[in-house]
């Protein structure tokens, strides 16, 4: 099937009563602080939920409007498409929004206006497209191992995907590698067929450090908005083991993502931090144009000689942006005033209206 054609999202957008803006989102993963983002900034606000889990909308008073669907996946039906366009609603892309609605659906049958650019979100969930993207921008990142054959020290193994770390282990040798693939498959966690998206990289020893940027097309500006790290299942419960202990527990560490922490990072460091947003942004304008257009996340290591790694990005709003639903201390800087990814967002497209520029930042 092909792309959507994007004069057609166009024309939908062309129809919308610019004074009657609705955001509206998937009631998943990072959506609270873009309902409360919009509405801050004068905007009604839609959710799409499963039946059952629109309790927190409803106690934090975040939704305006409710489309109650029988699963997440039912965003890209025609019908739930139908009820956003009448609302003139611009939809906010996040992690289970791109799980749920599916990438080939986003791109080719989802036709309803979204903020910044969809063709990216391919680029985060395939390994390869990721890794061309972050190497001709000339930023470091973890050595890629072609084959397991040719593991030699520790590896960090993951496949392809918004998964939350699910499915992401450690390995030292191709030994233990196949041990920890036959495990997978026995909790179901993969398919045998999918031993073969495995991506292999080197094992980096450091702090995580989750970077939250925006990149303003209407500006032209990237900007750093808050950083977080993260709380990872079994791995961050084995470290509160006494170490002479954690031998006897029989079990493989996962790296599912329960919870995340605000962080600040040491301010020597922030020149990379800005260097890697220049870099990776001009990088994707000429790649997938027009880049990144709004919120991103480069998640990184620092080591012990502060050096900044990046080893994974997500192309648009990230779930450690729930840290600073009411700011963070570099949006406070940016801005001098309480501002969250989802507020920055619903700036952006009050700017868009505003200057008759909407179109530069939709899809």
């Amino acid at each position: 099937m092909s792309k959507i054609d994007r004069q057609k999202i166009l024309d939908v957008l062309d129809g919308y009563d610019k004074e009657d803006i609705t955001i509206a989102t998937l009631g998943s993963h990072s959506s609270l602080h873009m309902f409360q983002g919009a509405k801050k900034e004068g905007f009604r606000t839609a959710v799409v939920c499963e039946k059952g889990r629109e309790v927190p909308y409803q106690r934090f008073n975040s939704a305006d409007e409710y489309i109650i669907v029988d699963k997440f996946s039912d965003i890209v039906n025609e019908e739930v498409q139908q009820e956003l366009r009448d609302m003139n609603s611009i939809v906010f892309p996040h992690g289970s929004f791109v799980a749920y609605a599916g990438l080939d659906n986003i791109e080719t049958i989802f036709n309803v206006p979204m903020f910044g650019n969809r063709d990216i979100l391919r680029w985060e969930a395939e390994r390869d497209l990721e890794r061309k993207l972050m190497v001709e921008s000339g930023i470091r990142i973890p050595q890629k191992i072609n084959n397991p054959s040719e593991i030699e020290g520790t590896v960090m193994v993951k496949f392809p995907g918004a998964r939350g770390g699910k499915g992401y282990f450690v390995a030292s040798s191709p030994e233990e590698f196949d041990q920890k693939i036959d495990a997978m498959i026995q909790r179901n966690w993969i398919e045998e067929t999918d031993i073969k998206d495995a991506h292999i990289e080197e094992y980096v020893l450091g702090c995580n450090y989750c970077v939250h940027y925006f990149y303003s097309g209407l500006n032209d500006e990237v900007e750093v908005m808050g950083m977080d790290s993260r709380y990872e299942s079994t791995i961050d419960g084995l470290t509160r083991v006494p170490a002479k202990d954690q031998l006897d527990i029989n079990t493989s560490p996962s790296y599912v993502i329960t919870g995340n922490h605000p962080v600040v990072m040491r301010e020597s460091l922030l020149p990379q931090v800005f260097d890697i947003g220049d870099k990776i942004v001009e990088k994707a304008k000429k790649l997938v144009p027009p880049g990144f257009n709004g919120p991103f996340c480069m998640q990184t290591l620092v080591t012990d000689n502060l050096e900044v790694v990046v080893f994974e990005m997500s192309a648009r709003s990230d779930g450690g942006t729930n840290t600073f639903m009411d700011g963070s201390p570099y949006s406070y800087l940016k801005h001098g005033e309480p501002m969250s990814m989802g507020r920055r967002m619903a700036r952006e497209i009050k700017n868009g209206i505003k200057e008759n520029r909407l179109e530069e930042i939709i899809t």
